[in-house]
Parts: C-alpha cells; structure tokens; sequence
C-alpha cells in the first residue's frame, strides 16, 4: 500500500511529528468538547473523534511519539 510507504518517509521529519501532534491535540479537545455536548451534537463530535482516531492509528502515533519524542 502506498500509503504505508508515504508515512514511513513522513516518520523522518519532526514537521510531521508535529502535525501528528495537532491532530492528537484537536482530539483530546473534541473529547472534552463531548463531555460538555448536548444530544444533538453528540453524534458531530463523537465522528470527529473517530475520525481523529483512524489518523493516530494510521500514523502509529505511540511509534511516533517514541521516535520524536524530544518535538512533542
């Protein structure tokens, strides 16, 4: 899979560590969001966290951490 192959080139710079970071920030955000939502919103937040989820399982964000760990 050439996605794969794309993100282990991306693993060697510390600007896509970072980026992985925001996104895991904006996650952690929407699950304090969610505790705070009501109803009708649940389901909204509830698919950004999901969503955020499939990027940080994508990236392998506990491998990244541990490789960049001095940038996070």
């Amino acid at each position: 899979m050439q996605i794969q192959e794309d993100i282990k080139t991306l693993y060697n710079y510390e600007a896509f560590a970072r980026f992985i970071k925001l996104i895991h920030n904006l996650r952690e955000e929407a699950i304090e969001e969610l505790h705070e939502a009501s109803n009708e919103t649940i389901q909204q937040v509830s698919g950004r966290i999901i969503t955020y989820d499939q990027v940080l399982q994508l990236v392998n964000w506990e491998e990244l951490v541990k490789r960049h760990s001095e940038y996070m």
